[in-house]
């Protein structure tokens, strides 16, 4: 423990303290300190000051006064002038009234208010001692916060060096440290805890606690268990609350088998673990992703005939979903409903989280509904949450739509809601919208952030209007708002796709010079952009350095290197990077999977494709347009028509609608095969559901055609096939040509 002293001799005047010492932290070992302190032997001075003649006559006219009226005696000194009040007046008139507490602390409030008088450790100490005495551990608490107040820290030394009963000193000490630990001063409630245990003072183990928890809410869980093990060697036995204390500061450091051993310790002491034993431990394991140790623990909770709560079982949720595991997810929230848990709010917005995370939406606003019939009332997380999903989705009609609903409801949007909504504008290029609905923001009294520049940022780079992304990165900079690593990352992001690697590299140092350090995803952004671009070389250069900057390669860094072996048709090496991925516990997503089975697909190769689509299914990972189209098209150019039309089928059972490329794929082989019947039927479906032909799909239907007559078809398919399918005749060849 850690203490510090500095000491200061004054001669003694009348209106002055004798001897003044004032301890500030120096870093001394506590039990060193201790003797050191006490060997100046200045508490007795403190307690019991010199007097002077003067003094003693101030004394008497004052203890006569509170003799005659203890009440009212303030009122007697109205309009006289007194000699300014000193420790020895004080302390002296504290000892001719010891039998009266509630009188000295009145005398002593009084005291406080007179120019010039400051109370010493010794004054302090003296009447709390008189009023701990007597069970008025209320005031005591208040003098103890002017004690804190007027920084008179060195309370701590007077009282501990005897000069006040073991039993008051006790009590006032446990009451200092009670205090210490309620305004949150830690290092002052480390000194308090490790000067009593080590002065024989053993502190009340509900302070213990206090003083546990302090740490473990301030991210010290060293000091934690420093605490907790000089508990245990001093002999103050600890309480389930203890327990509790120290196993939630053991996970929030990540140490879940820290916190096994020591429940088998609580075990073995006879402790008996309560739900908040067992809540916190199942929190803590399934956030490090051991779900079948945390669902043990669930078993052995209801064993013990404790009951489980939605505050069980919502960890765990969450451990699913972070683990990829929804069908688990659903299956432990039907667990807790047959137990007659109720779900709350936060259970279905970890459902919603997940689901949305996913790209299921379908299923997100199924439970939306659910927690309304339920008579829940979905929060602003709720609401967030959904809208950022629709708008991932660039389903942004219906995230407006949620938008007003929650406003109607009385919901405050917060800077999130605005922000994730600007975001998704900018995801399907109206910038115009975003910037206007920008100012809506700001006419509400909400401020744009640097999330708000970077939505805005990004969405320009991706339009390809670099220009306005410069200006923009200019106006927040102009406005006092400072770009972070993603605003930078951004605009790298669009040099890379831009080509212009040098002006990528350029905006990374200039973010280092201006002491923003790029994070993980810049790096992820840099190695992608120069894969696509070819040039792994250089990508594998700065992977290396990423790695020496202390960055872990993660899954997007895993798919760059992935796709670029892809492109230059180096299968054999895509895998093995692909099982290198795993083998590190890192997860594949839906991009992985695509990439992977776009490049077998487009050699032929469609049994390692098949493999791959299965593989991501089993992991309830859920294939997408994309993954679907890479699938017809290998078929497609394998000849296999047939088998890319039951591909077609099945990705609309699962809900997925085929864009212009799925119609394209199976139009351009039709016509391969001469079926121009069939292709000009896909041809007018695709302008049924609104899905607009493009130039490909042109050329793929009209490949047979002149050259010179092809735009003259394109215009005679785009205004007479759907009509002449739609009054139940298909155009002749003639036609068209």
């Amino acid at each position: 423990m850690l203490v510090s002293l500095s000491i200061k001799a004054t001669t003694a005047t009348k209106n002055s303290f004798p001897v003044s010492i004032l301890l500030k932290p120096v870093f001394l070992p506590s039990f060193l300190s201790l003797c050191f302190l006490r060997s100046l032997n200045f508490s007795s001075a403190i307690i019991n000051p010199p007097h002077s003649g003067d003094d003693a006559h101030l004394v008497n006219l004052i203890s006569t006064t509170i003799a005659r009226n203890p009440g009212h005696f303030p009122r007697r000194f109205a309009g006289t002038h007194l000699p300014s009040l000193t420790d020895s007046v004080v302390i002296r008139v504290f000892n001719s009234i010891r039998n009266q507490p509630k009188t000295a602390l009145r005398f002593f409030r009084w005291a406080e208010q007179q120019p010039g008088f400051e109370p010493s450790a010794g004054c302090f100490c003296t009447v709390l001692e008189m009023l701990v005495d007597v069970g008025l551990t209320p005031s005591a608490h208040c003098v103890l916060e002017d004690v804190i107040r007027l920084n008179c820290h060195e309370i701590l030394d007077v009282l501990i060096d005897g000069h006040v009963k073991h039993a008051s000193a006790i009590r006032i000490l446990d009451l200092l440290l009670w205090i210490y630990t309620k305004q949150s001063m830690v290092e002052h409630s480390l000194m308090a805890f490790y000067r009593m245990i080590g002065s024989g003072y053993l502190p009340d183990v509900r302070n213990c606690n206090r003083v546990l928890r302090l740490l473990r809410n301030h991210g010290s869980p060293e000091k934690a268990r420093e605490v907790y093990k000089s508990m245990k060697k001093f002999g103050i036995t600890p309480t389930i609350v203890t327990f509790n204390t120290m196993l939630d500061s053991y996970c929030k450091e990540g140490k879940v088998q820290d916190a096994l051993e020591l429940l088998e310790e609580m075990q073995s002491k006879g402790c008996v673990p309560s739900d908040v034993t067992y809540n916190v431990l199942i929190n803590g394991l399934s956030k490090e992703g051991k779900l079948a140790k945390a669902e043990d623990l669930i078993r052995e909770m209801l064993n013990s005939g404790l009951k489980v709560s939605a505050y069980t079982y919502n960890p765990l949720i969450y451990g699913c979903f972070a683990s990829g595991s929804v069908f688990e997810a659903f299956r432990f929230r039907d667990e807790m409903e047959r137990k007659g848990v109720l779900p709350t709010v936060t259970t279905f917005n970890t459902f919603l989280s997940g689901l949305c995370k996913r790209g299921r939406l379908v299923e997100a606003r199924q439970q939306f509904e659910e927690m309304l019939k339920k008579n829940l009332s979905p929060d602003i997380v709720s609401y967030n949450t959904l809208i950022d999903g629709y708008c991932k989705v660039g389903d942004l009609r219906e995230a407006f739509l949620l938008f007003n609903d929650l406003k109607s409801k009385g919901i405050i949007p917060t800077n999130v809601t605005y922000n994730t909504l600007i975001d998704g504008l900018c995801r399907i290029g109206e910038l115009s919208k975003a910037r206007s609905f920008m100012e809506e923001m700001i006419s509400q009294a909400f401020i744009p952030d640097v999330l708000t520049y970077t939505s805005l940022i990004n969405g320009s780079c991706k339009t390809g209007n670099l220009v306005m992304g410069k200006e923009l990165f200019d106006e927040m900079i102009g406005k006092g708002i400072y770009p972070d690593q993603y605003t930078y990352t951004a605009r790298i992001d669009a040099e890379l796709k831009s080509g212009n690697v040098h002006e990528a590299f350029h905006l990374r140092e200039e973010m280092v010079n201006k002491g923003v350090l790029p994070n993980l995803i810049t790096y992820n952004v840099l190695i992608d952009g120069l894969c696509k671009l070819g040039n792994l070389e250089d990508a594998y250069e700065l992977l290396q350095r990423m790695v020496e900057d202390g960055f872990v390669p993660d899954c997007m860094t895993y798919t760059s290197l992935i796709y670029a072996r892809c492109e230059n048709g180096e299968l054999r090496i895509a895998r093995e990077i692909f099982s290198e991925m795993q083998t590190r516990g890192l997860l594949p997503t839906v991009v992985t999977y695509t990439i992977l089975i776009h490049a077998h697909a487009r050699e032929g190769r469609l049994g390692g494709a098949y493999r791959f689509f299965n593989e991501m299914i089993e992991k309830e990972l859920l294939p997408n347009e994309i993954t679907y189209n890479a699938l017809i098209h290998g078929h497609c150019r394998m000849g296999g028509l047939a088998e890319a039309y039951k591909v077609f089928h099945a990705m609309e059972e699962e809900g997925l609608s085929p864009n212009k490329y799925t119609y394209t794929l199976l139009i351009n082989e039709n016509c391969n095969v001469d079926n121009l019947q069939e292709a000009l039927r896909l041809y007018s479906e695709m302008l049924q559901r609104d899905i607009r032909p493009d130039s490909c799909t042109h050329s793929a239907l009209l490949k047979h055609v002149r050259k010179d007559h092809v735009l003259h078809s394109s215009e005679v398919l785009e205004n007479e096939v759907l009509a002449d399918y739609n009054v139940g005749k298909g155009p002749s060849l003639v036609d068209v040509h």
